[in-house]
């Protein structure tokens, strides 16, 4: 059994652990302990270095803007260990910049409803994975998120940014759609087209398109409705102050079109990627 650590018990990084710790040992650290009490089969510890020696596969689920201060602390100890980020903006090139290039890096972009084993997560592969090696941080990290639903796999890092416009934001934009409409499902086929047409548009081929968007939507209805979750809680759960969602919310909020909301989130994400 692999030992997968976790940094970050936020939302996404709690769907991680979760969904994967009857097939990993997980250990998991947040600076905020009141996000890691109560956990059951899971390890806790205090300490970011001993998650890091203890771990095979590292899950960096900390916000883009902590990464420098998390790289300074566990830099001298990642040799031989594989690297899965799943922050928006943060590229490999950045973290082979601050760590070396012998780190092996997937970085991975999962969406809301993965916390009911219901997400979609796009994957970018990188140049030194290997898809066939039982051993290889790719194959580890497409393991990984098959137990939080459907992955896609990408071939172009930009297409990252792409997808975090679409699957990663697009349950708050499809909640923010519906929540002033009644019969909410019937809107879905609506939805999904204009989801798609949009994915197109920002480089997803018409069947990768409809595959995100079909997997985001159906998602993110199975979590309303097994949650008892309100397209305000969704919102919440999903945006955050300048970050991707924001942008795109910003835009509907003013009156803009989906496809425009999109693009702004993309932009969103490669401004934070230039930031890196």
């Amino acid at each position: 059994m692999k030992n997968v650590g976790i940094i970050g018990h936020g939302n996404m990084g709690q769907a991680i652990a979760e969904r994967i710790k009857d097939k990993y040992a997980v250990c998991v650290f947040d600076k905020d302990k009141s996000k890691v009490s109560g956990l059951k089969n899971i390890t806790v510890t205090d300490d970011v270095i001993r998650l890091v020696k203890q771990s095979e596969v590292i899950i960096l689920a900390v916000k883009p803007q902590d990464f420098d201060l998390l790289f300074n602390e566990i830099k001298p100890f990642l040799e031989e260990k594989f690297l899965i980020t799943i922050a928006a903006g943060v590229t490999t090139k950045y973290i082979r910049n601050r760590l070396g290039d012998k780190v092996r890096i997937v970085r991975v972009m999962p969406n809301m409803p993965a916390q009911i084993g219901q997400g979609v997560s796009v994957i970018f592969k990188g140049s030194i994975a290997t898809e066939d090696d039982p051993n290889s941080a790719w194959y580890l990290a497409h393991d990984i998120f098959s137990n939080l639903g459907s992955v896609l796999a990408v071939d172009k890092e930009e297409m990252i940014d792409a997808a975090t416009a679409v699957s990663g934001s697009g349950p708050a934009f499809f909640c923010h759609y519906i929540k002033e409409r009644k019969n909410a499902v019937s809107k879905r086929d609506e939805f999904v087209k204009m989801l798609t047409d949009s994915a197109v548009n920002l480089g997803f081929d018409r069947k990768e398109a409809e595959f995100l968007s079909e997997k985001t939507v159906d998602g993110i209805i199975v979590m309303l409705i097994e949650r008892n979750l309100s397209c305000v809680d969704i919102i919440k759960m999903v945006a955050s102050k300048g970050g991707t969602t924001q942008a795109g919310l910003d835009v509907l909020n003013s009156g803009g079109s989906l496809e425009e909301a999109v693009r702004s989130a993309c932009k969103r994400a490669d401004e934070l990627g230039q930031r890196s």
